[in-house]
This record gives structure tokens, C-alpha cells and sequence, in this order.
């Protein structure tokens, strides 16, 4: 007879295959809606691209759309949006992906695009000088032209890490992205973009026999490839707060972003840092939002959260905890911090109590649910875990490991991780002035 924990449990269906060319397939299936999600994630982002080519994972993304050996360019989208779908594509922290969401009858036909895509792109000088220009534009105006445009994910990231993989601006640099050559993204095609390289997702009202069986049909010929080194991306332990200031010129007020280094992912320790950061830090009732929006007013509201490009669930360590507030013109960052800091010594001294703890496990569990259960993109967050559970620990049916994981985790466990690694030292804070609002007063 199932218990009530146990029918309330979070576990979903997980099939899982690996071609002979060492493409890793994964199904979930789900009935209650003729939709499917078809994602496919290379392990190689931001912070995984090769020195001297900052920006390139970006790039290539874009190129990955511009048409492929029996699509024309953009026929891909085109047949998608005919069949009434959607789709798109990103450059995470530690991977890259392309997904498409379309009527459950279509399944075969989005399998055979993105096989199709996997045996190559047509790049051609045109097409690289074109996306290039199109990298470089978003960059203008998602991140130099707007106000916080880099705040704090470029800007902390920057200053907080050591090792070059996650410290550089893998948005793009212009100097970098001007000096890729046609050369250079055929290499990175052969490097990246291999089939052992690479996770194949289907989530929905789909059959796993008759996913593999297409997977086998469509995917298995592509050349086996041997997947790219992995690049190194430990990072020194801190040893000392550190402390920077910038000056956006676009800001009308200043803003405040704290940092800390988190415990390795998968671990204990990491999950109850995941505990930390929903009771100081998410929602309304967060602690950190209690004190300095609610009894001080210094901002309207505090952000946080861990991994600047998602959520702790879908990329590796190292990463950031990390803490903003665009805050009030004539309160001082020290005025901030002194509060800040009130907060978190309470919580190394004290730990969360029983009550607060299990508010925490209920609002990581509500966040997981709203994750999977995304209304604009079906299937797409459950699909975006399921591939990084296999990318990141080998096993994407650990995602049904998540409740237990965080249930595992007990007061002590919370005090300690407190203690550890919300302590100064571990700790980067980063002050953003004003420039809009100085301009406007001279």
C-alpha cells in the first residue's frame, strides 16, 4: 500500500539508452497532452569553450540554425512553426542547447532535424561574418547599451573566480569574436558537437521503444567521435573577503551584489546551501528580504539565487551564492552590509530552526514543481534537468534523488554549511554606482 510521503514524492518516468556512437538518449514519458519536447544539450558552454575563443560557444549556437546538409537555412524554425511548435536554443554555463515543443505526431520529423543538424551546419564565411555581427549586436544591446546589462553575472563572475574557464566573459568578447576564423568554427564543430558529446532528451507523449527505435534510425550512423577533453575548472579556496566597485553609466541608482563560493555540487552540503538560499532569500518572507526591504527599506526587493545562467540544478560547481538589491540613492552600501551581515551571523550562530527548515524544503519543492511545470515551454524544464543530471552525474534518473536529497538534510547540517561558507572570507562583494544619476546632478 503506498504511504501518503510516498504518493507525495516527486519522481517521474526515466528511460535511458546509449547509442553505439556513445549519444546519450533519455525518455519521460507523460499522456496527458499530445505534446512532445525534443532537446538536445552538448556539453560545452560558456565557461567550457577553449582559451583565446571567449564567446565562441555563444557564436555557435547561432550558427547551429543557419542551416544544415538537407536543411536550408532557417528551414529548420520553418518547419516547426508550420506544425503549430515552438523552439529554441541557449548557451548555458556548461552546456549548449536546442529544443523543440510540437504536436506528438511530429516526433519523427523533430528527431530527424536535429540528427540532421548534429552531422554538421553549413558554415559558410557569409554565414560566420553574418552571426557574428549578430553576437556582437546582442552584446550591445543586452549588456553595453542597458542599464545593469552586466550585473552582477558578467561583473561578479569576473571578480570572483580565478581560473580563466570561470572568470571570462563567455557572452562574448568583440576582440575574440573578430578574430574567429572559418577555420576556427569547423574546429570547434568536430570538437563540441559529437554525438559522445552530447545528451538527446524527449519528454512527453511519446513511447521510450519507439523514441530508441528512431533514435537507432536517425542518429546511430552520425560518426562516433571521441568527446573533448574536460576542461579544467576548479577554482583555489578564497582565503579573504574581497571587495570591488564599478561605475555603470546607464544606472539611475546604485545596486549591491554579494557573493559566496558554494560547496561542491551533488553534495549534502550543496543541497543545504540550496535550503540557505530559499530562507534568506527567496520570496517575500525570505529573511534578507524581512530585514532590508520590510524593516529598512533600503530596496524594494532582493534577488538571489545560485548560477547566474539558471538554477543550482543545471550546472556544475564551482559556482556563486549570490545576493543583489538595486537600492536607494542615499543609503550607503556599508548601511546595507551592516544589515546584511546581522542576518547571516544570526543564521551561522543559530541555524534555522525546525519550522524554518521545513518552510525552506517546501519552497525548493515549489520551486522544482514550477520549474517542471513551465506554462509557456512544455516539457522543456523537466527536459533541461533530465540532461543535466546526465550530463553532470552520469544518470539523469538521479533526478527523482532531489526530494530525498533536500529531506536529507538536517539543522545541524544547515548550521554548519552556515558557519562554512557564509563566513567573510569566503565571501565577494561588489558595489555598482550610479553613473546616470551623477551625470544628471552635474
Amino acid at each position: 500500500m503506498t504511504t501518503p510521503a510516498e504518493a507525495a514524492a516527486f519522481r517521474v518516468p526515466v528511460e535511458r539508452l546509449t547509442l553505439a556512437n556513445g549519444l546519450r538518449v533519455v525518455v519521460s514519458p507523460e499522456h496527458s497532452a499530445p505534446v512532445v519536447c525534443v532537446a538536445v544539450y552538448y556539453g560545452v558552454g560558456m565557461r567550457l569553450e577553449p582559451r583565446g575563443r571567449t564567446g565562441f560557444a555563444h557564436l555557435f549556437e547561432h550558427l547551429m540554425f543557419q542551416g544544415s546538409r538537407q536543411m536550408a537555412k532557417m528551414e529548420l524554425v520553418g518547419l516547426v512553426q508550420a506544425n503549430g511548435g515552438l523552439l529554441n536554443g541557449s548557451t548555458r554555463t556548461d552546456f549548449t542547447n536546442y529544443f523543440e515543443v510540437m504536436p506528438s505526431h511530429t516526433l519523427e520529423l523533430a528527431l530527424w532535424m536535429e540528427a540532421d543538424r548534429m552531422r554538421g551546419p553549413v558554415i559558410t564565411q557569409t554565414e560566420l561574418d553574418n552571426q557574428r555581427d549578430v553576437v556582437k549586436n546582442e552584446i550591445r544591446v543586452n549588456v553595453l547599451n542597458r542599464p545593469y546589462g552586466s550585473f552582477p553575472w558578467i561583473d561578479m563572475q569576473e571578480r570572483a573566480f580565478t581560473n580563466w574557464h570561470n572568470a571570462h566573459n563567455g557572452y562574448g568578447d568583440m576582440v575574440d569574436l573578430d578574430a574567429a576564423s572559418l577555420a576556427d568554427a569547423r574546429a570547434f564543430f568536430d570538437a563540441y558537437y559529437s554525438p559522445a558529446n552530447a545528451v538527446l532528451v524527449v519528454v512527453g507523449d511519446a513511447e521510450p521503444a519507439d523514441v530508441f527505435a528512431m533514435a537507432r534510425r536517425y542518429f546511430e550512423a552520425i560518426p562516433a567521435a571521441p568527446p573533448p577533453p574536460r576542461a579544467e575548472i576548479d577554482e583555489p579556496p578564497q582565503e579573504a573577503e574581497r571587495r570591488f566597485t564599478r561605475v555603470d553609466p546607464l544606472a539611475p541608482t546604485p545596486a549591491l551584489a554579494v557573493a559566496y563560493h558554494t560547496p561542491p555540487a551533488a553534495t549534502p552540503e550543496y543541497y543545504a546551501l540550496g535550503l540557505l538560499h530559499q530562507a534568506l532569500a527567496e520570496g517575500d518572507d525570505a529573511l534578507l528580504h524581512a530585514e532590508l526591504v520590510s524593516k529598512r527599506g533600503y530596496a524594494s526587493e532582493v534577488d538571489g539565487g545560485i548560477n547566474f545562467l539558471g538554477h543550482m540544478h543545471n550546472a556544475q560547481t564551482p559556482l556563486l551564492w549570490c545576493v543583489t538589491l538595486v537600492h536607494d540613492s542615499d543609503v550607503t552600501a556599508d548601511a546595507i552590509l551592516e544589515s546584511f551581515d546581522e542576518v547571516i551571523e544570526g543564521v551561522r550562530e543559530r541555524g534555522l530552526n525546525a519550522e524554518a527548515l521545513a518552510r525552506a524544503r517546501t519552497k525548493a519543492r515549489a520551486s522544482l514543481f514550477g520549474t517542471i511545470a513551465d506554462q509557456y515551454i512544455p516539457g522543456f524544464g523537466l527536459a533541461d534537468l533530465l540532461a543535466s543530471f546526465e550530463l553532470f552525474e552520469g544518470d539523469a534518473s538521479r533526478v527523482n534523488d532531489l526530494d530525498a536529497r533536500f529531506t536529507a538534510v538536517t539543522s545541524e547540517l544547515v548550521a554548519s554549511v552556515a558557519r562554512d561558507y557564509l563566513r567573510r572570507e569566503n565571501r565577494v562583494i561588489l558595489e555598482l554606482h550610479a553613473g546616470a544619476a551623477t551625470e544628471a546632478a552635474s
